[in-house]
């Protein structure tokens, strides 16, 4: 592999942060690495493999150069700069929604399908962290018979909402331990010891955007327009990784010994059938790591070609950072 130059478009970023440190675990081959960030940001130091790099102002003119850009800014701003960052040369791997349904830009996860990231044009697409998670789990699976529908319900970490959304958890906890009332501010009700059925902005049809992403994202990783997702997304008090609870129904039966099967042998994927005692994983398991955890496999009671299962990954890496860094490194050994 060539040595890479490589931007991170808000590197100052929860994401952004987790990028830098996931290219420095994967230890890839970098001449040049260029943290962006605000002008407010920018001339701040920030340690990359025990050296400091300074952050510089995200300018039109910076990507310059570049080979990649990863991009952990909102839609609004990936869309602002995406035209600069073509113009440069450069693949811009973006981790907002800005580009994810547009039928130009692949939406990649390496291990379902990676292919469809050398069909890019300059822009590729991160998924959702939930759609990467339950994708994950599930693919194995889809390679034995085509997977028709799917019923999840996804249990949401606060730091989904990012940094505002972990203080808030912290400060109503200290604040119930303390006997105080709990401060409002990022959720739309009390987070802390507590469950909240709704995330993100109503879509239209009494789901909101998040749970729709599930379905709108999953048929265009999978290539298959007729899949049908029923999604239901909560918010949790808990801090770092998602979980999710999916019941999904085959086209043609499979049991659920050849589901282990596929799922334990699906790369980037765990099974668990005896961990600690128990057969799932749960968030806590999960934090700090790349794998996605599948447990509680087993047969759908109301439908014979069903399954249901249990899996849990970290939104943050997986399901954000180090699937993009997982894009970037597919392209990079290729070439």
């Amino acid at each position: 592999m060539k040595k890479l130059n490589i931007a991170v478009l808000g590197a100052t970023g929860a994401v952004g942060q987790e990028m830098l440190k996931v290219l420095a675990e994967y230890d890839l081959p970098i001449e040049k690495l260029l943290p962006l960030g605000s002008a407010r940001s920018a001339g701040r130091k920030i340690l990359f493999k025990g050296k400091e790099v300074e952050i510089q102002e995200a300018t039109d003119g910076c990507f310059k150069g570049m080979d990649f850009v990863l991009g952990a800014v909102e839609g609004d701003m990936s869309k602002r700069f995406a035209p600069a960052i073509k113009a440069s040369g450069a693949v811009y791997i973006d981790n907002s929604s800005a580009f994810r349904l547009d039928p130009e830009v692949p939406l990649v996860v390496p291990e379902v399908n990676g292919a469809d990231a050398f069909e890019n044009k300059g822009i590729i697409a991160n998924p959702n962290c939930c759609t990467i998670i339950a994708l994950m789990a599930v693919a194995g699976i889809e390679k034995l018979s085509r997977i028709e529908k799917m019923v999840v319900c996804t249990y949401q970490a606060v730091s989904g909402a990012g940094q505002a959304g972990i203080a808030e958890l912290e400060s109503q906890m200290k604040a119930l331990a303390a006997g105080e009332k709990p401060e409002i501010k990022t959720f739309a009700t009390q987070i802390a010891l507590n469950v909240i059925p709704f995330i993100d902005a109503p879509y239209g049809n009494d789901y909101s955007k998040e749970e729709m992403k599930m379905q709108n994202e999953g048929r265009k990783i999978l290539h298959d327009p007729d899949l049908k997702v029923n999604c239901t997304c909560v918010r949790v008090p808990v801090m770092r990784s998602h979980s999710i609870a999916v019941t999904l129904r085959t086209a043609e039966k499979v049991d659920i010994e050849s589901a282990k099967k596929a799922i334990a042998s699906f790369p980037g994927v765990r099974l668990i059938e005896d961990y600690e005692g128990r057969c799932y994983p749960t968030p806590i398991d999960t934090t700090d790591q790349d794998l996605v955890w599948v447990g509680r496999i087993r047969q759908d009671l109301t439908d014979e070609n069903g399954i249901t299962l249990w899996c849990c990954g970290d939104q943050i890496r997986k399901g954000a950072a180090s699937n993009a860094v997982q894009i970037l490194r597919l392209l990079a050994e290729k070439d």
